[in-house]
């Protein structure tokens, strides 16, 4: 008798978490993860404790979604006090690099301009010291970069507080927002203490094509701590994928993944940007491209910058072992506002390469190319270099994907189109004000910031 092979459903979604929190690029860094667990998650999650009816009241208001609140029950108030007294437990020396920031910046802030900072060395947070390099710019303010790859060799990088949690689109009306909340078990998840790079999460998240016998899926399981209603046996079918992939028919086919992605395959070549694949379920009507029809090889992911709609973790991990390639832009090399996306990357286990402005990649089969092409704007004026929009040539056809850049300089464009000539397609995000940089940046900002400069660097 033949045994049942069984597939991750295609309503399954899937969650990656740091210390309880969605994962979003800035929680992989140590320095930036200890920025946000003690000056967002903790302050959020205190605020919460003292006054839980004030962010009940504001979760109920649709115009405040997305804004500084915790969208949890009074019932969860023990569990988000649990997790506060494990911050200032478990992770004191986190606080203490966190802490260590405004300590640096402070002693920079009153140094004498006119001396050398060689002498500031022995000053240098206990925390910090021997992970930065201090230097001066052009008008001689004093300023520092972080050696990033050092410290993740150092104990500040804890794999350890990695989980994951899946959930399932037939037992939510939606997903919820999760920038500004702990993502706790409750009756419709299931949450397990497995990190990023286990082999065992590997396999399961390729269960949605490659299916597992249930030995395979209980062995995945053995030994792990569960938390929430959701069982394991609720995230399986037997039932093969209703959609599969399908080879294009043509030379090139440029096909719309969702939110800023898309994805171009000529001859040998498959080519994805920014992709944020959506759960399909019975409620989306949308023609969005679902895991499952994705090929099985892709031979480069590019990415535009690091904010979390387009570097987006949870659905790189999941294409994790079909993709060949990352490219990613340059890097400043040590600004805590812009960390490394390759080395960010890197800690996920995949093959990254870093590539500057116009510079270019030609496929293997010699019948297209991809290019870097600059990106001004999006990042609140702060000194972020790591974004790129995307050229890509494929069969004689030529595209851009400018993700969310701005025409901030025409001169530029008029430049790049002597190199390039004209375009067949252009994609570029339409959002005509974002939110103050502060939204994203707050836990990195170490002085108070008022409230018309976060107006006016939307």
């Amino acid at each position: 008798m033949q045994e049942d092979l069984f597939y991750l459903k295609s309503e399954v979604y899937f969650e990656p978490l740091c210390n309880g929190w969605y994962a979003w690029p800035y929680l992989i860094p140590p320095a930036t993860f200890s920025r946000n667990m003690v000056y967002t998650h903790k302050r959020l999650m205190t605020s919460f404790v003292k006054n839980y009816k004030l962010h009940q009241l504001a979760k109920n208001n649709p115009a405040l979604v997305g804004g500084s609140f915790v969208d949890c029950s009074p019932e969860q108030v023990s569990e988000i006090r649990s997790m506060i007294s494990s911050i200032d437990n478990d992770h004191k020396e986190l606080i203490s690099l966190a802490d260590a920031f405004t300590e640096l910046e402070i002693m920079l802030t009153s140094h004498d301009k006119t001396k050398s900072v060689e002498t500031l060395y022995p000053l240098v947070p206990e925390s910090l010291k021997g992970y930065v390099e201090l230097f001066v710019d052009q008008d001689h303010n004093p300023t520092y970069r972080l050696i990033e790859s050092l410290l993740y060799e150092s104990p500040y990088y804890k794999p350890e507080i990695q989980s994951v949690m899946f959930g399932s689109m037939d037992k939510v009306d939606k997903r919820p927002f999760v920038f500004s909340t702990p993502r706790l078990a409750d009756e419709n998840h299931l949450q397990v203490n497995m990190t990023f790079n286990e082999p065992a999460l590997k396999k399961l998240l390729m269960s949605r094509t490659s299916p597992l016998t249930k030995e395979e899926i209980d062995k995945i399981f053995e030994g792990k701590t569960l938390k929430g209603g959701l069982s394991v046996s609720e995230l399986f079918t037997t039932t093969p994928p209703k959609n599969t992939y399908k080879k294009p028919e043509s030379n090139v086919r440029v096909q719309y993944t969702g939110h800023a992605g898309f994805m171009v395959e000529s001859f040998d070549t498959t080519v994805m940007i920014d992709p944020v694949i959506a759960v399909k379920d019975n409620k989306i009507d949308e023609n969005l491209i679902d895991f499952s029809e994705l090929p099985p090889v892709i031979d480069y992911v590019l990415l535009t910058h690091s904010h979390q709609d387009h570097m987006n973790i949870e659905s790189l991990l999941q294409l994790r072992d079909r993709v060949k390639k990352v490219v990613v832009p340059k890097n400043n090399g040590g600004g805590l506002f812009d960390p490394s996306m390759k080395l960010i990357l890197q800690q996920l286990g995949f093959d990254v390469y870093e590539i500057e402005d116009m510079e270019k990649i030609t496929f293997s089969d010699g019948k297209g190319m991809l290019r870097a092409i600059p990106f001004l704007g999006e990042h609140g004026d702060l000194p972020v270099r790591s974004k790129s929009a995307w050229y890509v040539e494929a069969d004689g056809k030529k595209f851009y994907f400018g993700a969310d850049s701005s025409n901030l300089e025409p001169e530029m464009y008029r430049h790049i189109k002597k190199i390039t000539g004209d375009l067949d397609l252009l994609a570029i995000g339409m959002e005509c004000v974002g939110a103050p940089y502060t939204w994203l940046y707050g836990g990195l900002v170490t002085q108070f910031v008022s409230q018309n400069i976060k107006d006016e660097r939307r």
